[in-house]
């Protein structure tokens, strides 16, 4: 196109190509040429042939020449021109104080195609609000209806989950004219929420083949559910978990307080959120350790195909899995463990804790008479000697040995052996094999300590079991119940597992000692252990390189056995600042309440009070998006509630990494009447000082 300019007057010629039909450009009965000559009135707009001439005034000349270019942009892509099309062109080419966009470059970005159709952005403000949602991770979508604010995020969340960006979508709106007390309505909980959540399921179908879209929710994959729901991932408010300084009950949780993530190192709490009365479940392992929690509550897990397909670590609901744990005869669910002991604050111990492992597995601790040791292994009286100062560990007969005080000048007979009165500070004075425990100082404290503990009672009464083609597994065994008790929670806060069973000490052949039966008076307890690699159970040279020979033993592994109804209990849940959300509940189970690698929305947000704002904004797990839209003229709480989302944004604004897109009138892509309504009432509301 070419232009002679004159002192008032300009022309300009435009030449279409001949690989693009006149149609095209003029459209169907030169409908999109009367936009444009009734957009620029003062314009004389002539066609001939292939040759389309403007005069007029320069500045609107100018813009003719313009809109021609970008409409020639749009072709060339293949899209057609509506005549919806050309005059938002034209009214962004009008406006071009409001940035450096181009009409070609707002339509012509395509966020997802489906059945033939593509979605894109139609307005300036509608693509700054899709190019928000790629650069931040949390987004604010503001505007009346019928600016394509939910409809545009569904879009880049169906794309987000197609690029594998994120593993699952979660939509929800809140469900304002039930008050949230869906459990009142009739019908299944989907005939319940159907009427709030409409919009989102008639997108969903717009965007994906409707025959997959069952499947996906059945897998956990796209979730829709009223924010009522969204917020109950919860446990009972007794439940254990674990901080630096032992178990607490969820419920006396507060915002600031410490509990051990996954790495075994604190981590803050950064939100307690009371439930109110929830179904609960049973969640037991294989391994005997289990926890309570709510039907939505959230398990971070993995299947042996995920495994072998290096698939990353999934995140379900504890109701997903209910029915589905077995694959075959196998467990299904594979649960996360420790990536490290857990961070205990180092103390303080009275005696060397490989010397207290020692003597809780082989040692008399009656107090009646000096301390004894019995060992059939000389090693490790040796090493009990070099760890109790100022005792001889002397050989008696057989395997027994006695621990006598080292006798210093002026030393009074009446003087208290030294490991006696070490034990009696730990109330272990008068233990016996089916009464020991041990001390909680030792329980809790640092990883060293705790090993030390544990290595004692394995070269005391415990081994490696080798198995022919499998690695080895450790075995410990104990009359003492509290004893099991103990060595099993040392094994799993240092990241191991263990297996308990009991042998009944009624039929059991007797054993011999010194010529005669002896016969058994308590129960057995065996546990069978594994241990992370890198931590060696055992110092005792014999068992040590037996374990080591046999390939050590192997990867301590924890799988969901079961899930059971238990009843209905008040619930709490909590947030932490963890990078991977875990935290350590009852039984050193990893749990977690936030959604990572997921899309979500928020809908009609308009709806939230603050606080369920501040809840569903906490939900926030990593390599997640949120995406929140509303309409802030548009309020159906309560007489006197406070909008959630007109709050936010003076809480949230200057925030890194949250954005806040405003739309207008101007984005309806809705029927050109209803922009003309909005207008209207904005007029009204702003007269009556609304």
């Amino acid at each position: 196109m070419t232009q002679t300019p004159t002192r008032a007057q300009a022309t300009a010629h435009f030449t279409v190509p001949a690989k693009h039909p006149m149609v095209t450009v003029l459209g169907s009965g030169d409908a999109l040429l009367r936009v444009i000559e009734n957009a620029f009135p003062s314009t004389d707009i002539h066609v001939r042939g292939n040759e389309i001439s403007v005069a007029g005034g320069a500045r609107e000349v100018a813009l003719v020449q313009r809109l021609f270019a970008e409409m020639m942009l749009v072709l060339r892509t293949g899209q057609p021109m509506t005549e919806d099309a050309v005059e938002r062109s034209i009214a962004m080419l009008r406006d071009e104080a409001k940035g450096v966009e181009t009409p070609a470059e707002v339509l012509t970005q395509n966020i997802l195609s489906s059945r033939g159709r593509t979605i894109r952005p139609k307005t300036l403000n509608q693509k700054r609000y899709v190019d928000a949602i790629d650069k931040h991770t949390v987004v604010f979508g503001i505007g009346p209806a019928g600016t394509g604010k939910t409809y545009l995020a569904m879009a880049k969340a169906v794309q987000a989950l197609q690029s594998k960006q994120v593993n699952r979508i979660i939509l929800t709106r809140p469900a304002v004219e039930a008050g949230e007390r869906l459990g009142f309505l009739p019908g299944t909980l989907y005939e319940k929420i159907d009427p709030y959540l409409r919009p989102l399921y008639d997108a969903l179908h717009d965007m994906l083949d409707p025959d997959s879209i069952p499947r996906l929710m059945a897998a956990g994959t796209i979730e829709v559910a009223p924010l009522a729901y969204m917020r109950g991932r919860a446990q009972p408010v007794f439940t254990n978990v674990l901080t630096p300084d032992g178990w607490r009950p969820i419920g006396d949780l507060q915002v600031g307080d410490l509990v051990i993530g996954s790495n075994g190192e604190p981590t803050p709490v950064l939100g307690v959120y009371p439930q109110g009365e929830k179904d609960i479940y049973r969640v037991t392992a294989q391994d005997g350790s289990w926890t309570l929690c709510c039907g939505e509550h959230l398990w971070t897990v993995r299947t042996a195909a995920d495994k072998r397909r290096d698939k990353p670590w999934r995140v379900l609901e504890t109701q997903e899995m209910i029915g589905k744990l077995r694959a075959a005869h196998a467990r299904r669910y594979e649960l996360p463990m420790l990536t490290a002991p857990v961070c205990f604050p180092e103390r303080e111990v009275p005696m060397d804790p490989y010397a207290l492992g020692l003597l809780l597995g082989d040692g008399c601790l009656t107090g009646r008479t000096t301390p004894a040791f019995s060992t059939e292994d000389p090693e490790l009286a040796s090493a009990l000697e070099a760890a109790l100062p100022g005792i001889q560990v002397r050989w008696k007969s057989g395997a027994d040995y006695t621990l006598n005080r080292v006798k210093a000048p002026g030393d009074v007979v009446t003087l208290e052996n030294p490991v006696t009165g070490l034990l009696r500070t730990m109330d272990l004075v008068g233990t016996r094999s089916h009464s020991k425990f041990i001390p909680d100082e030792y329980l809790r404290n640092s990883a060293e300590v705790r090993l030390g503990v544990l290595q004692g009672l394995l070269d005391s009464d415990g081994g490696p079991i080798a198995q022919a083609g499998r690695t080895c597994r450790i075995q410990y065994t104990t009359t003492s119940i509290m004893l099991r008790d103990d060595v099993i929670s040392l094994v799993r806060s240092l990241g191991g597992v263990a297996y308990t069973r009991r042998r009944a000490a009624e039929g059991r052949t007797p054993g011999r000692a010194r010529g005669r039966d002896v016969h058994h008076r308590h129960d057995a307890h065996i546990v069978d252990i594994r241990l992370p690699e890198g931590l060696e159970p055992f110092r005792l040279a014999r068992k040590a390189e037996k374990y080591r020979a046999s390939g050590g033993g192997g990867r301590p592994m924890r799988f969901i056995d079961s899930i059971e109804p238990a009843g209905r209990e008040e619930a709490v849940c909590i947030q932490v600042a963890a990078e991977d959300s875990l935290y350590v509940t009852q039984d050193y189970l990893l749990t977690h309440n936030t959604l990572n690698d997921a899309f979500i929305i928020l809908d009609e947000a308009q709806n939230t009070s603050p606080e369920q704002m501040k809840m569903f904004l906490t939900r926030l797990g990593f390599d997640s998006k949120i995406v929140i839209t509303g309409d802030v003229t548009q309020i159906d709480l309560p007489g006197g509630t406070k909008s959630g989302l007109r709050q936010v944004r003076e809480i949230l604004d200057g925030v890194p990494d949250v954005h806040f897109s405003m739309l207008t009138s101007q984005d309806v892509v809705r029927h050109k009447l209803v922009g003309r309504i909005v207008d209207a009432y904005e007029q009204y509301d702003s007269r009556n000082g609304k």
